[in-house]
């Protein structure tokens, strides 16, 4: 089994494994992907996401329409997601650039959210933080161990969601159905509450897939490369943090 996210896949991290390994001689352990290295390149990536999203935040506020580029970085960053996961090689150039473009997204969406329930965006980056630090948590002091099991469990209830979303998406673009985690309903709530404690449990496999890289001494691009999967892990869960909490505002 492997990682729901594209960019701790095992068959990825496996083959430049044996890249490693084949090359054992030339390669030395300074090279090598480190934890250290990957924290650092997941916060510099966080900073460079703030300052982007800052960009359609104030575009918004300040009375300009910020959905060209709020879809747009949505657009571009999937598009560099899809190489990266094809290219690891190219993460130290392409992890920066999703940071910025995916910056946009969140900044144009969160000004939306935060103009129909002020206060919302601060409680969402307060609750994703919050269940980072928790997870992170367990998984350090070894609360929660990833084994084969809890790990098809999570990726097979993430296909799940994605399945569902996809399916719903298209039936809502070309029909009149209102799938069932559409409104404030207490069905909507609890579907959402569900998602949100699966986008959580993938933080674990991605801690582990990154501790794994480390192990195994993968070239230093891969602590981009990791960076940049934990950060796409990270912005699922603010995303269904905001639907939840912007569901749970409607009922006031």
């Amino acid at each position: 089994m492997e990682s729901k996210n594209p960019f701790f896949k095992n068959k990825t991290f496996n083959n430049t494994s044996r890249e490693v390994t084949h090359q054992a001689t030339v390669i030395d352990y300074n090279e090598s992907m480190t934890v250290s290295g990957t924290i650092n390149k997941s916060f510099l990536m966080l900073l460079l996401l703030v300052a982007s999203a800052a960009i359609t935040w104030m575009m918004f506020f300040n009375g300009y329409n910020p959905m060209v580029f709020t879809i747009g970085g949505a657009i571009v960053g999937l598009i560099l997601v899809i190489i990266s996961a094809f290219k690891p090689h190219l993460s130290p150039y392409l992890a920066p650039g999703y940071a910025v473009f995916e910056g946009l997204f969140i900044g144009g969406i969160s000004a939306i959210f935060e103009s129909m329930y002020p206060g919302i965006v601060i409680q969402a980056v307060s609750c994703t933080f919050v269940t980072f630090m928790v997870c992170f948590g367990l998984y350090k002091y070894e609360i929660v161990k990833v084994t084969e099991k809890f790990r098809s469990v999570v990726i097979a209830a993430t296909l799940a969601i994605a399945t569902y979303y996809i399916i719903t998406w298209l039936l809502s673009m070309f029909t009149s159905f209102q799938p069932v985690h559409y409104g404030n309903s207490w069905v909507s709530i609890g579907i959402s509450a569900f998602v949100i404690v699966i986008a959580a449990l993938n933080l674990f496999l991605d801690f582990d897939q990154i501790e794994k890289g480390v192990q195994q001494k993968m070239p230093k691009y891969m602590e981009w490369y990791g960076a940049m999967g934990l950060m796409i892990t990270l912005v699922w869960l603010y995303i269904e943090f905001l639907r939840l909490l912007s569901k749970i505002s409607s009922r006031d």
